[in-house]
C-alpha cells in the first residue's frame, strides 16, 4: 500500500524540508528539467534499480502527469518501500525546475 499526495500540497511540502523524491520519468525528459535534488529512476528500468533505493527512507513518486508514478509506487510499495505518488506530476509542478 503506498500513499498518494495532490501536487499543490507536495509543493508546499517541498518548499519546507528537504524530500526524497524519485523521478521516474525517462532520462531525457529528466535532464530538460527536474525537481532540485529528485533522483532519476525511469518507471522502465525500476525493477533493475530499485535495490538502489533505502528502505529506511520515505519516498515521494514524481511522473509527468501521474501514471506512471502510480505505477511506481505500486510496485515499490509491494517491495517493502514507503512511498508517495505525487498526483499531478511534474505538468503541473509549480516549484523550482532544475536542469
Amino acid at each position: 500500500m503506498y500513499n498518494s499526495i495532490f501536487i499543490d500540497e507536495f509543493t508546499q511540502k517541498e518548499k519546507k524540508e528537504p524530500l526524497n523524491v524519485l523521478d521516474v520519468r525517462e532520462v531525457d525528459e529528466f535532464a530538460a528539467g527536474h525537481i532540485k535534488n529528485a533522483e532519476n529512476f525511469p518507471l522502465s528500468s525500476l525493477q533493475n534499480t530499485y535495490n538502489k533505493l533505502d528502505k529506511k527512507k520515505d519516498y515521494y513518486v514524481i511522473c509527468h502527469s501521474g501514471s506512471r508514478s502510480q505505477m511506481a509506487s505500486q510496485f515499490l510499495a509491494a517491495q517493502g518501500f514507503n512511498v508517495t505518488n505525487v498526483m499531478g506530476g511534474m505538468s503541473s509542478f509549480k516549484g523550482e525546475i532544475v536542469s
